[in-house]
């Protein structure tokens, strides 16, 4: 059996985040990654500007992700459309960049990685490996994003009677890139929506979050986008180079879910403490915070259970405000209500939906 004093499980934005402080105070710690290289997870490019003030302060600046920056907002329902300015620049950047660029800062500031160890299981402080190896630590930090790890999972009725689906296509014409511009788009539709940004090597992500009832009803993710490609105007336009191809997916995305405590000096950080839906654009917001803010708590002697607690409060209102835009935008008056929305309300739901600095 293997011991450290402080456990990272993952190596995404919020692990990278949590060993950049650990690092940077000289706290003993070992990062585990199951991935050997980099990959591109499902979605969650969107850096907001409070999001970049965070990652400044761990020392990665914006344009290292992507020198461009997200200036606007465009939101389609149907043949509508209303566009507003962000508060302040984004930055749209795919989780390979994003997650490399963290780890290997992190990796440079001193932090102990060690990549192509999955961790199967986890019991009080001890975590099991995929090769049968155990690694006992006095303290864990839970990062392993939307994949739950038996012993710690996310509860089942967390995902709710009509569980949601995220969906991901990219597309690389340059054409694709011209029609979104600098603004970060998102498509309402019955059942879900999807938002659309042009990201630092030019292609063009669209992510989606869809209802498996709607889903089921279309026939599935291939067929439900080409019925919203027909449907949807603007939408199809934005469809009109994909290949017809089969989108990335991940099943049973639990929005809305916070863990309100937690247990056995267990800091749990990013999807595996808080879910906000992803229209908000804030799932890396709370992934670095989180990352950042334990390690920070860790290193000053604060417990993770009051950690936990008070994180929950932190995320409760942006994630009431998510709900409720999200039920908005999923309802079938959307396109009804898209005129309603004036610059000023625009930029008011922007910044309710921000966790804060």
């Amino acid at each position: 059996m293997r011991r450290t004093p402080a456990l990272i499980v993952g190596g995404g934005p919020a692990g990278a985040a949590a060993a950049i402080v650990l690092a940077r105070a000289g706290a003993p710690h070992l990062l585990v990654e199951r991935s050997r290289d980099t990959g591109d997870a499902l979605c969650g490019g969107f850096l907001s500007w409070r999001t970049l003030r965070t990652l400044a302060a761990l020392g990665v600046e914006a344009d290292m992700l992507n020198p461009a920056r997200v200036t606007r907002v465009r939101i389609i329902a149907g043949a509508r459309q209303v566009e507003a300015p962000l508060p302040a620049p984004a930055v749209s950047v795919s989780r390979r960049r994003l997650d490399t660029v963290m780890l290997a800062h992190a990796i440079a500031g001193g932090a102990s990685v060690e990549r192509g160890v999955t961790v199967r299981a986890i019991e009080a402080l001890a975590a099991r490996t995929a090769d049968g190896a155990t690694i006992a630590a006095d303290t864990m930090f839970l990062a392993s994003g939307k994949h739950d790890i038996r012993g710690v999972a996310r509860p089942e009725d967390a995902r709710g009677a009509d569980p949601t689906l995220g969906l991901r296509i990219r597309l690389t014409d340059p054409s694709t890139a011209r029609l979104v511009g600098d603004a970060v788009e998102l498509h309402l539709f019955r059942g879900g929506y999807a938002g659309i940004a042009v990201q630092e090597d030019g292609s063009v992500n669209i992510c989606m979050a869809v209802h498996r009832s709607r889903m089921q009803a279309a026939g599935g993710p291939v067929a439900l986008l080409r019925t919203l490609g027909d449907a949807l105007p603007r939408f199809g336009e934005r469809l009109s180079t994909w290949d017809g191809g089969a989108p990335d997916a991940v099943a049973n995305v639990p929005y809305g879910w916070r863990a309100l405590a937690t247990t056995c000096r267990t800091f749990r950080l990013g999807d595996q403490a808080a879910v906000i839906p992803s229209l908000a654009g804030e799932g890396m917001g709370i992934a670095i915070a989180s990352g950042a803010a334990a390690a920070a708590a860790h290193v000053s002697g604060e417990a993770a259970e009051h950690w936990q607690s008070a994180f929950a409060r932190t995320v409760a209102r942006p994630m009431r405000a998510a709900a409720m835009l999200r039920r908005l935008a999923e309802s079938p008056v959307a396109a009804a209500l898209l005129p309603l929305l004036r610059p000023d309300l625009i930029r008011i739901s922007a910044n309710a939906t921000r966790i804060g600095d």
